[in-house]
C-alpha cells in the first residue's frame, strides 16, 4: 500500500514538472504575444499562491538548464584539452612515397594512449611544407629533402630560414627511380623528350631539375601525379618519369615484366657527386622489372626531420621536446621487424652541414654519446653493404650479389674481434 502511494505521489510530481514547463513556456509565449511580466499574467490567470508556486518551479528549472549547460560546457573542455595533450604535428610528402610510412612508424612509437601523440599529416609538396612549417598552424615539423632545403637556402625562398628552422636528425636516403619506355635506352635518349617530374613544387622535381641541369641534359618537363604519369607512360604520351622514393617503391612494385618500361641508369660526374651519393636498385627491389645479374646505377638523396621555428609557442616547443625524448632514447625499436627497412639506415647523430640542430635534440645526444655514436648489427650491416655498392660503382666494377656481401661482411667482424 505505501509503495502504491509513494508511486503515485512520484507520477504527480512528474507531471507537476512536466506541467510546469510547459507553463513557464506558456506564459513566456503570452508575454511574447501580449507583452507584459509572465508572473503577474499567471497571477491573474491562476491565483496568487498558484503563481507563487509556477514562479519557484520555473525559476529552478532555469537553474537547472543553466547549471547542465556549464556543466557540459567544463566536460567538453577537459576533453578537449585530454586530445590535444603532447600532440606533434608531422607533415610529409605524398603517400606515393615512403614519409608516410616513416611518420606513421613514428606515431606508433611515440604514442602512449593519454600524454604523447603523433599526427602525421600528408601535405602538397615539399615548397608547401615549407610555407607550412613556418605558416600554418599546428604543424610542428616535417619531413623534408636535403637539396630542398639546399633550394630554399639558394633561392632565398624565405627570409632567415637558416635561423628559423632547425633539424632533428637526418634520416634514410632516398634513390631517384628514372622509368621509361622500352623505345628509351639510355638517359641521353631523353633529350628534348617529355618527362615527368611530379607536381611543381614537389621534391622529386627539384631533384629531377638539378641532376638534368648537371647533365646538361635538356628536357620537356611535366608535372602530373606519379599515378597519372605512369598510366600517360604506359600509353606513350612521354617518354619517362622521375620519382624519389625510398626502395622499394609502392608505385612500381606492380610493374610486370612484359610492360617493357625499364628503369634507367644515371651517370655520375664531378658535379652530381658533390650534391648526391651514389646508389643502385636491383632484382631485390623490383624483380619483375631488374634482371638478377643486371643493377641499375642511380643517385640517392638525404631526407631530414625538420622542426618549425617553436620558440615563441613554449606549450608545443616543450611537446616536440618530448617527442624527441622518446623517439631517440626509443630508436632501437625501429630497426626491429615490422618497421620500415629505411630506418636501418638512419644515423641519430649524423649531422647536415650548413643547418642547425634542434636544441633538445643536441643536448640528449651530447648526454647520450655512446649510445648514439654506436651502431647495432643490422645498421652496421646496411652501412657495410651501401659502402661496398657505392665503392664498386666507384669503380666501375659489376655489383657483388648480397650472398657474397654477406660472407664479406661476416669476414670482416672476423677481423674486427681480432683487432679488440
Amino acid at each position: 500500500m505505501d509503495m502504491q502511494l509513494r508511486t503515485r505521489r512520484s507520477d504527480k510530481r512528474a507531471q507537476f514538472a512536466v506541467m510546469s514547463r510547459y507553463r513557464c513556456f506558456s506564459a513566456r509565449r503570452a508575454r511574447r504575444e501580449r507583452g507584459g511580466n509572465p508572473a503577474q499574467w499567471y497571477a491573474r490567470q491562476r491565483g496568487p499562491a498558484v503563481a507563487t508556486r509556477w514562479f519557484r518551479s520555473c525559476t529552478a528549472i532555469a537553474v537547472a538548464i543553466a547549471a547542465s549547460t556549464l556543466w557540459s560546457a567544463a566536460v567538453t573542455a577537459q576533453q578537449a584539452s585530454a586530445v590535444n595533450r603532447g600532440v606533434v604535428e608531422i607533415e610529409t610528402t605524398g603517400t606515393a612515397g615512403i614519409s608516410v610510412r616513416m611518420a606513421e612508424d613514428l606515431a606508433n612509437l611515440i604514442d602512449d594512449g593519454s600524454t604523447r601523440r603523433v599526427v602525421p599529416v600528408v601535405g602538397k609538396g615539399s615548397l608547401q611544407i615549407l610555407t607550412d612549417l613556418r605558416y600554418l598552424r599546428g604543424i610542428d615539423m616535417a619531413i623534408l629533402q636535403t637539396d630542398v632545403l639546399d633550394y630554399a637556402k639558394e633561392q632565398r625562398l624565405h627570409s632567415g630560414i637558416e635561423s628559423s628552422l632547425t633539424y632533428i636528425t637526418k634520416l634514410h636516403n632516398e634513390e631517384l627511380h628514372l622509368l621509361a619506355r622500352p623505345e628509351i635506352k639510355g638517359i641521353s635518349d631523353l633529350a628534348n623528350q617529355k618527362v615527368n617530374v611530379d607536381l611543381l613544387g614537389s621534391g622529386t622535381s627539384i631533384t629531377a631539375t638539378r641532376l638534368f641541369d648537371l647533365l646538361k641534359l635538356t628536357v620537356t618537363m611535366v608535372n602530373d601525379s606519379q599515378e597519372v604519369a605512369l598510366d600517360k607512360l604506359r600509353r606513350g604520351e612521354i617518354a619517362a618519369l622521375a620519382f624519389v622514393a625510398g626502395k622499394p617503391s609502392p608505385l612500381f612494385l606492380p610493374l610486370k615484366g612484359n610492360d617493357g618500361l625499364r628503369f634507367l641508369a644515371v651517370p655520375i660526374n664531378e658535379g652530381i657527386s658533390k650534391v648526391y651519393i651514389p646508389a643502385r636498385v636491383s632484382a631485390a627491389d623490383y624483380p619483375s622489372v631488374i634482371p638478377e645479374d643486371k643493377p641499375v646505377e642511380t643517385i640517392a638523396v638525404g631526407n631530414v626531420l625538420v622542426v618549425a621555428d617553436l620558440r615563441q609557442v613554449p606549450e608545443r616547443y616543450r611537446n616536440v621536446a618530448n617527442f624527441v625524448d622518446i623517439f631517440f632514447t626509443g630508436f632501437q625499436s625501429l630497426l626491429t621487424p615490422g618497421r620500415h627497412p629505411k630506418w636501418n639506415e638512419v644515423n641519430i647523430a649524423a649531422e647536415v652541414p650548413g643547418w642547425r640542430r634542434y636544441a633538445p635534440a643536441e643536448q640528449w645526444l651530447q648526454r647520450n654519446t655512446q649510445i648514439a655514436k654506436a651502431p647495432n648489427a643490422e645498421m652496421l650491416r646496411a652501412m657495410f653493404s651501401r659502402f661496398v655498392d657505392e665503392r664498386r660503382q666507384a669503380a666501375g666494377g659489376a655489383a657483388m650479389s648480397q650472398q657474397d656481401k654477406d660472407a664479406l661482411f661476416q669476414q670482416f667482424q672476423s677481423w674486427q674481434r681480432s683487432q679488440r
